[in-house]
């Protein structure tokens, strides 16, 4: 508060941003692109968790494991790199993709498109009002003429279980921090936060234990994606548990081993042990009851992100729990930051869909790579997926070891590529690689889905010899038969 006990006054803007991760600096940016004057407000790094807690720093120390693991695949290259990796490089390399955890940089690229970066936590305090209380506790009142946009992300969520104050576990952003690595790593979760960090820290030198509840990894993707891993992180070293819940934790020192209870008896020692269990919005302390909304919830929106029964505010990213990615929720930023453009201009706005307006990929292709070795990839639909909403489909599968460029790539390759071809339409409905190296195919699989490219024009589509993107041949031809 301010010495007289009242919040301060700010100047009014077309659009005030809460949250300056990925997604608040593109909408941001859409918003100075349009001529709309803009201000965004962030209480950590701006940049948010991608840059400083999530996709910067796993990929940095995920980088050298893959790359490794490639080379011990290559004759003639296999004999030099049978070594440990250097574990001191590989986190002083993460620590140099985070900026060393300080925000300059991206500070002075917002600033430079003109916006105005407020320091504080926002929260709404009315229709078009955002209160920003700064570190030192005063407050000071943003309006927002046409629009104000959540783009606070999400959080990872703990489980509440005796014990678990004094094990102080990981959350994935200690897991990408870490300044050393543990000597027993017990991780929970299947998903792509646990397979990913699974594999970085196995490579680094720590004993990793998986414990999941359901039957495999990567619950989300085609089934042979989370075999596939699973088997190459049973080859490194890794214990994967499936079919178990984790029911208490013990840790009577502070800085002794954690032990972990389990709902079969058994119980397991570590050194530390991340939770990799999910997520949970970021909105319990934004004000949406304000505006009579529910404090915590997850906002819905339709496909111009902009939030159900307003015309003023708009969920962009991890918040509207449409697809919990960067690079999804930048799309729906430059989606957003579009139609609030157009709306406060008064213009027609395109929300049919893959119209200007409309953030149509959200549904029908949304790629992922999850960077393990094998690298798993994926974009649209899954075969479950494309039964349960009533497509008549059919699965096609290939052998990626069988296709020329991936013998070339390693020795032993192994890996698998399937995809959904809707039979009525003789679309693609969705594509799933698995494999080493294959996170680089994953766009013209994106392109052919989104652009519901006919089967009958891929064919004209020819792969380059011997790549191993001469897949898709393959595929086509075991589509026709």
């Amino acid at each position: 508060m301010t010495d007289a006990g009242k919040i301060s006054e700010g100047s009014p803007y077309d659009v005030v941003v809460i949250g300056a991760g990925p997604v608040g600096e593109n909408v941001a940016d859409r918003a100075r692109a349009a001529g709309l004057t803009t201000a965004v407000v962030e209480s950590e790094l701006v940049g948010g968790e991608c840059s400083y807690w999530a996709c910067m720093p796993s990929k940095a120390l995920l980088r050298p494991v893959v790359a490794r693991a490639d080379a011990r695949r290559v004759p003639g290259l296999s004999a030099a790199v049978q070594g440990p990796l250097d574990v001191g490089a590989v986190l002083a390399k993460r620590d140099e993709e985070t900026s060393h955890w300080k925000d300059d940089g991206q500070v002075a690229w917002l600033e430079s498109v003109g916006a105005d970066v407020h320091r504080g936590t926002g929260r709404l305090t009315g229709p078009r009002e955002v209160t920003v209380t700064a570190p030192d506790g005063t407050e000071h009142r943003l309006t927002a003429r046409h629009a104000v946009a959540v783009c606070t992300g999400t959080r990872a969520v703990v489980p509440t279980l005796p014990g678990i104050a004094e094990a102080r576990p990981w959350t994935s952003r200690e897991a990408t921090s870490a300044k050393k690595a543990p000597g027993r790593l017990v991780i929970v979760g299947g998903g792509v936060v646990g397979v990913e960090m699974a594999t970085a820290w196995q490579a680094l030198g720590s004993e990793v234990t998986l414990l999941i509840r359901g039957g495999g990894l990567l619950p989300k993707m085609e089934p042979f994606a989370g075999e596939l891993v699973a088997d190459a992180l049973r080859e490194a070293g890794a214990t994967i548990r499936t079919g178990v819940s984790v029911t208490a934790l013990h840790r009577p020192a502070p800085d002794g081993p954690v032990t972990v209870e389990l709902d079969d008896g058994d119980r397991v020692e570590a050194d530390e042990i991340l939770f990799a269990t999910g997520r949970a919005p970021r909105t319990d302390e934004l004000g949406l009851e304000t505006i009579g909304l529910e404090p915590g919830s997850w906002l819905t929106v339709d496909d111009s992100c902009l939030v159900e029964g307003t015309d003023w505010l708009y969920a962009v990213g991890d918040v509207n729990h449409r697809a919990l990615l960067t690079h999804q929720g930048k799309y729906q930023a430059r989606i957003a930051g579009a139609a609030i453009a157009a709306r406060a201009g008064q213009g027609s706005v395109d929300t049919a869909p893959w119209g200007a307006h409309a953030a149509t990929a959200d549904h029908a292709a949304v790629p992922q790579v999850v960077f393990t070795d094998p690298e798993a990839a994926s974009v649209g639909l899954t075969l479950a997926e494309a039964e349960r909403a009533g497509h008549r489909v059919r699965a096609v599968d290939y052998d990626l070891a069988s296709v020329a460029g991936s013998g070339l790539y390693a020795d032993g390759y192994r890996g698998r590529a399937r995809m959904i071809v809707d039979l009525d339409r003789e679309i693609l409905l969705g594509v799933t690689f698995v494999g080493p190296g294959i996170g680089e195919l994953l766009h013209s699989a994106t392109v052919a889905v989104a652009g519901e490219v006919p089967v009958d024009r891929l064919w004209h589509a020819v792969p380059a010899y011997p790549t191993i993107s001469e897949v898709w041949l393959r595929l086509l031809e075991t589509f026709r038969g």
